[in-house]
């Protein structure tokens, strides 16, 4: 974290004491503070990807069953932006389809192709589904463009977390102000980090977010992986998990929705982003 995100955390910091939250508390949620890029296709940022545009990949990958959302050139990221131990140059494509269908399905992948690596063109609306007329109209809207990134910060959207083999929640361990806390991470988030549909990195964020995604995601992989559906293992750990990307896709007809990819830590460092799990969240 550089001395200017840092900084920018000050915003925070003042409204959290302004509102009688104990300096201890403050400081040892601002302990939990992740880098992070958010993605826009304004700014002034570099370029790293784009939105959409034309399918490649190498001739021995199958085409996921998810529509392709975005391409990422990772040399183009700055170094240790994500917080996040990707590799340093090829490209990061993600995919995905962002309504939930109520059950633990797995709703989106993610491909990397390697520098170098040869590639041949696909038909990016070749995808499992795309002969249904809703998801086909989804899918012709989702955003198109050059994508500029940002170095951000991030903290916890979530507050809780639910309780283990009970109904209900309780607060955060260590975080007893956590409500508060929240609270004015959303008042002040505007004015500390940039806003973009797609973020790298940090903190899963949705709607009306109360427990970690990323713990929801970790949930459903589980049940997929035990009804053989999912190849494990799965951590039931949530610190062994990462958010990968967060992408809102502000799609009319699917407004509020949110997709989460959450990849396992060491299938990060092995560089399996095929079992990345996807989950999304969706108030229609």
């Amino acid at each position: 974290m550089t001395p200017e995100l840092w900084d920018r955390l000050s915003l925070f910091r003042g409204k959290a004491f302004g509102r009688g939250v104990p300096g201890e508390d403050v400081e040892r949620w601002l302990g939990l503070a992740r880098v992070c890029v958010t993605l826009a296709e304004g700014g002034g940022g570099p370029v790293v990807g784009r939105f959409g545009g034309s399918l490649a990949l190498p001739p021995g990958v199958e085409a996921p069953f998810h529509p392709f959302v975005a391409a990422l050139d990772l040399a183009a990221l700055p170094a240790g932006v994500t917080g996040l131990p990707l590799p340093s140059d090829g490209q990061l494509l993600l995919f995905a389809v962002p309504e939930d269908e109520g059950d633990y399905g797995n709703r989106g992948t993610a491909v990397y192709v390697p520098a170098g690596a040869e590639v041949e063109e696909r038909d990016r609306y070749a995808w499992g589904l795309s002969g249904i007329e809703e998801y086909r109209r989804m899918v012709e809207a989702f955003p198109q463009g050059e994508l500029r990134a940002t170095v951000d910060v991030s903290l916890p959207y979530h507050c809780a977390v639910e309780r283990a083999g009970e109904p209900g929640s309780e607060p955060l361990a260590g975080h007893p102000r956590a409500e508060e806390l929240v609270a004015v991470w959303d008042e002040v988030r505007g004015d500390v980090a940039s806003g973009g549909p797609l973020r790298i990195g940090g903190y899963a964020s949705e709607e009306a977010v109360h427990t970690d995604p990323v713990a929801g995601a970790v949930f459903h992989a589980r049940k997929e992986a035990e009804a053989g559906r999912w190849e494990g293992p799965v951590s039931d750990d949530v610190a062994d998990w990462a958010l990968l990307a967060d992408w809102n896709p502000g799609i009319e007809g699917w407004e509020g929705a949110t997709v989460h990819w959450a990849i396992q830590r060491a299938d990060l460092v092995a560089r399996r982003f095929d079992r990345t799990f996807t989950t999304v969240y969706w108030n229609p």
